[in-house]
């Protein structure tokens, strides 16, 4: 991820390339210079710094598994998804298409339609 991002967006963006390591993770094994690869591909610019402790913390968490092999005189560690990751993954799926078409209607991130709040969206409430 590049640093000129606010930390909103990036946290934003890191949560979706979590969703694209959980997918990936329930097709094969995946490992970090792979899965950075693959991420880059989708716009995903992430660091070691940045990649492998999220790996770690999404095998601390039991959303992934790990075994590591030597390769080369080097050790890589394999990852693929567990219970946990694939029903974590799959409670995510039906969310996307939700989200996408809410965000992406009309090409317009503001609409002019009463929220469940019964506020309207784009427009300050009371007291702002």
């Amino acid at each position: 991820m590049t640093t000129s991002k606010s930390t909103g967006t990036r946290d934003v963006l890191l949560a979706f390339a979590r969703v694209h390591i959980l997918h990936h993770a329930s097709e094969e094994q995946i490992f970090g210079v792979g899965m950075a690869q693959e991420l880059s591909r989708h716009g995903y610019h992430l660091g070691p710094g940045t990649l492998y402790p999220i790996l770690h913390r999404m095998h601390t968490d039991g959303l992934l598994s790990m075994a590591a092999e030597v390769i080369d005189g080097k050790k890589r560690k394999y990852y693929t998804i567990t219970g946990k990751g694939r029903g974590a993954l799959e409670g995510i799926k039906p969310k996307l298409p939700e989200l996408a078409g809410e965000v992406l209607q009309s090409g317009s991130l503001v609409h002019d339609k009463p929220s469940k709040r019964g506020t309207r969206r784009g427009r300050a409430g009371p007291g702002t």
